[in-house]
This record gives structure tokens, C-alpha cells and sequence, in this order.
């Protein structure tokens, strides 16, 4: 099962997520829990690169309602990154005080080898003596492995000669052995202003909503089409169920929307990368997780693959005629890939069959 939450308010849409969600069928009380967020460079949210602090102040505020008291962050930013200035600069610090939630670096924790068949991958041990770990990550694209979502987010649990040695393996089927070797309790997405063309940041997308699921493959399947990558194009998820870590999604998952009838409008920010398709997009009142779908598109296809104007939002309800659009609310033209929201992957096989 998946569960999207749409808002602004992303505390509570983190809340709401996970008390929709079937995680308390896998929580107890009792359980140490680490919350592993993406805090690859020290870098402020709305960026795009790192996990809003208020979606681990949103799993905090569930895990103490549901009883839970022995709560961790760990983390451990990108080779030649200090993961401490990345928790000071991304607000972690400050969380850590509010809720006396500890703060740990990874980069000076020891390690332990797993081994599955042949393949040998050292893990630290904070990640591997948790009881239950709650895997979240930012939902972005990546310059090397197209996306990186819950799968490719343990990254952070290992050393940095690992990591190194990750990228001399082709880094798609040593993540996904890592999956198998490190179990994810739980994942919490955070789908709020992914970047749109690279893992540092910088061309952020506002889509405003968390998703969460309990299989780390199942969620990242489902979110590579919200941003317009096909599942199997991407290595590491096809080796991951290769080796049994889950299956992909599909309509047999099942998907519970929260806010979905008060998605939120988008609020148009200058100065970003979506900004280069504006010319392309005719919008009125078009919610963030609509649009956002159509700029993955269009970013996926290059703007030489189309020439027409795209009509997206509220604002086309109930009007008829030709051309192209985008969403359900415009649904009356001659040409429209439907959805509330509608994953990228569709609107790409659309505008390409135009």
C-alpha cells in the first residue's frame, strides 16, 4: 500500500500520511527507531536536494504519539561533505534540541560486512542495530542513476570507501544488494520541491506531497513515473527485483490520497529551470503535483519533441475544444492525458505519439 498526502503544511501532511498508512502493522513501542534522511550537501530544503526537517519533525510527532521513545537521525552526507554543517545548515540542530532526538554522523560511526552471494558491502553500524528504520529520502532526479528515492538514500549508510567503491561498480546493483542486506521499516518520502535535473539542488519543483510506503522498491517505481522515468531504464530498481527486494507497483498495490480534492495551487516562483517551459504551458489555477508532472515531461523530452500549447488546471473545467491537455480539470480536449495527478510517464508517451 501507498500513501500520498498533498499540502503545504508538511508536518501535518507527514502526520496524516503515516497514520493512513498500514506502518503500525510492522511499529511496536518498544523498538529503537533511526530516521535516515537525504542530507547529501549542506544545503536548505527548497533547494531541492535535502529532506525539509518538517517531515522528520512530522515522524517524530507520529512516533511519539504512537509510544515510541528511542528515536535517532542518522545520516552521513556525500564524499568531501561534512554531515555535521549539513545538519546545522539544513535545521536538524534545531530539531534535535526542540525533541532531544540525537544527531548521528555516520562518517564516524564503525562498520560491519555483509556479504550476499559474493558480493561483500561494509555498513555502519547504527544503521544495522536499529530496530526499524525509517528510510526518508527526497524524491529527485540524479546526473547518474536518473533518480534517487528511498533505494539509493542507504547510500548514506555506509562508509565513504564504500561509497567510492559503489561508483567503480556502476553503482545499480551494489544499491541494490545494499537494499536486500539493510532492511527499510518504513519509507516517508518527501515529494514536496524535488530537484528536477540533479542530486545537489538548485532547479527545485514545487509538487507538495509526501508519500510513504512500506517496500523501498515498490515506492520507488511508483515515484520514478511521477517524474517520468520508466522502472526498468533504471538499474538498480530492475536488479533490486531481480534479487526478490519486492515488486513494482501497480493497480494490485493499492493507493489511499489524502487532500486530494485540496491538492494545492501552484504558486509560480521565478528563476528555476521550469521556468523554460512556460511558454509551452497555458495554466490556470493548475495544482503544484499536476503541473510539477508536466515540467518532469517536458524537461524529460526537450522542448524540439513538441510545438503545440499544453492547457493545465482548474481553470479549464467543463471547456471543450482542440489541442492538448493535461490533468482531469482539462479533460475536454481533443488530446489529454488524464490523472489527479497524472505520473509524467503518461503525458511523455502522449506528447510523443503527437
Amino acid at each position: 500500500m501507498i500513501t500520498i498526502a498533498y499540502g503545504r503544511d508538511i508536518i501535518k501532511s507527514t502526520y496524516d500520511a503515516l497514520s493512513a498508512s498500514d506502518i503500525r502493522l510492522y511499529l511496536k513501542q518498544d523498538m529503537s527507531v533511526s530516521i535516515k534522511p537525504n542530507l547529501v550537501v549542506p544545503c536548505p530544503a527548497h533547494g531541492g536536494a535535502t529532506t525539509h526537517p518538517e517531515v522528520v519533525e512530522g515522524i517524530i510527532c507520529y512516533l511519539a504519539d504512537f509510544g515510541v521513545k528511542d528515536v535517532k537521525i542518522i545520516e552521513s552526507s556525500w564524499i568531501g561533505d561534512s554531515t555535521i554543517q549539513a545538519f546545522k545548515t539544513c535545521g536538524y540542530e534545531a530539531l534535535s534540541r526542540k525533541y532531544s532526538v540525537p544527531l548521528v554522523d555516520l562518517k564516524s560511526d564503525g562498520t560491519a560486512e555483509l556479504a550476499h552471494g559474493e558480493t561483500k558491502i561494509e555498513i555502519c553500524t547504527e544503521a544495522l542495530n536499529t530496530d526499524f528504520l525509517i528510510n526518508a529520502p527526497v524524491l529527485k532526479a540524479h546526473s547518474q542513476t536518473r533518480l534517487t528515492c528511498c533505494m539509493k538514500n542507504l547510500k548514506g549508510c555506509i562508509p565513504d570507501r564504500e561509497k567510492r567503491r559503489f561508483h567503480a561498480l556502476g553503482l545499480h546493483k551494489p544499491i541494490a544488494i545494499l537494499n536486500i542486506l539493510l532492511k527499510t521499516g518504513y519509507c516517508v518520502v518527501d515529494g514536496i520541491c524535488g530537484d528536477l535535473s540533479s542530486e545537489e539542488g538548485g532547479n527545485p519543483v514545487e509538487s507538495n506531497r509526501i508519500i510513504t510506503g512500506r517496500n523501498p522498491l515498490t515506492v520507488d517505481t511508483y515515484c520514478a513515473e511521477l517524474i517520468g522515468c520508466v522502472p526498468d531504464e533504471i538499474g538498480y530498481l530492475s536488479h533490486g527485483k531481480r534479487l526478490g527486494l519486492g515488486e513494482y507497483y501497480s493497480k494490485e498495490t493499492g493507493l489511499i490520497e489524502l487532500g486530494a480534492h485540496e491538492k494545492p495551487v501552484r504558486i509560480p516562483i521565478g528563476g528555476r529551470l521550469a521556468d523554460r517551459y512556460a511558454a509551452f504551458i497555458d495554466e490556470e489555477s493548475a495544482c503544484s503535483a499536476c503541473y510539477s508532472s508536466l515540467v518532469f515531461a517536458l524537461h524529460k523530452l526537450g522542448k524540439s519533441d513538441f510545438s503545440e500549447i499544453i492547457h493545465i488546471g482548474q481553470g479549464f473545467k467543463n471547456r471543450y475544444g482542440d489541442g492538448i491537455g493535461v490533468g482531469n480539470c482539462a479533460h475536454g480536449f481533443t488530446n489529454c492525458t488524464v490523472g489527479c495527478p497524472p505520473k509524467a510517464t503518461d503525458i511523455i508517451d502522449m506528447l510523443r505519439a503527437l
